[in-house]
C-alpha cells in the first residue's frame, strides 16, 4: 500500500490562511473597500427587524452628553494633563498651541500649584513629566 500524499494540507494551513488575512489589508491600502461582515449583516436582518430596533431605540431616551469646551487655553492644557498626557510634545500636538504660548501656560499652572514637574532618568537621558496636582484636578472638574 502506498502512503497517501497529504501535502496539500500544509499548503492550506501555511499559505491560504495567512493570505486570507493579508489580501483584505492590501485591498484597503489600494482604496478598494472590502468588508464581508457588512454584507453578512445585510443578509441576516430583514427590513422588519430594522424597524423594530429603531422603535425600541426611540422609546428609551438616552441622555446626550455634550462635551463642554474649556473657557481658556490654560484649562485646555489642564484638561490634557488630567487625561494622562505627560509630555510637552504630546500636549502641544493635542492642543495645537505653539512652543512659547504652551511654555507660558505651563509656567502659570506650575506657579499656581495646579501642576508639578517631575524629572526622571530615562534610557536616553532625563525625561520631564508634567503631572497635575490634586488642586489642578479639582480646579478642572469644578
Amino acid at each position: 500500500m502506498a502512503d497517501p500524499n497529504f501535502s496539500w494540507i500544509y499548503l492550506v494551513i501555511f499559505l491560504a490562511i495567512p493570505l486570507s488575512r493579508i489580501i483584505p489589508r492590501l485591498l484597503s491600502k489600494k482604496g478598494i473597500r472590502f468588508n464581508p461582515s457588512k454584507t453578512i449583516q445585510e443578509r441576516q436582518f430583514t427590513p422588519n427587524s430594522d424597524s423594530y430596533f429603531q422603535k425600541s431605540s426611540m422609546d428609551s431616551p438616552k441622555p446626550e452628553i455634550v462635551p463642554s469646551k474649556p473657557q481658556s487655553k490654560s484649562m485646555l492644557v489642564l484638561g490634557e494633563l488630567n487625561r494622562g498626557t505627560k509630555y510637552f510634545e504630546n500636549i502641544q500636538k493635542n492642543t495645537g498651541l505653539d512652543n512659547q504660548e504652551l511654555e507660558s501656560i505651563l509656567e502659570d499652572l506650575e506657579n499656581n500649584g495646579l501642576m508639578k514637574v517631575h524629572q526622571k532618568q530615562g534610557l536616553f537621558g532625563l525625561k520631564t513629566e508634567l503631572l497635575p496636582t490634586d488642586k489642578g484636578f479639582k480646579e478642572y472638574y469644578s
